[in-house]
């Protein structure tokens, strides 16, 4: 999981800003199944 992802997950959950969670890991869904990144572990 990129650390700019990874950095806003816990500022939503710390605001329990449940709209950004959702949104975050769909985008995290997203990128995860996305052709381009075949496996690609970059942290």
């Amino acid at each position: 999981m990129p650390q700019w992802l990874c950095n806003q997950l816990i500022r939503a959950f710390r605001k329990k800003d449940r709209r950004q969670i959702k949104l975050l890991n769909e985008c995290w869904y997203f990128y995860r199944n996305s052709p381009g990144e075949e496996n690609s572990n970059a942290r």
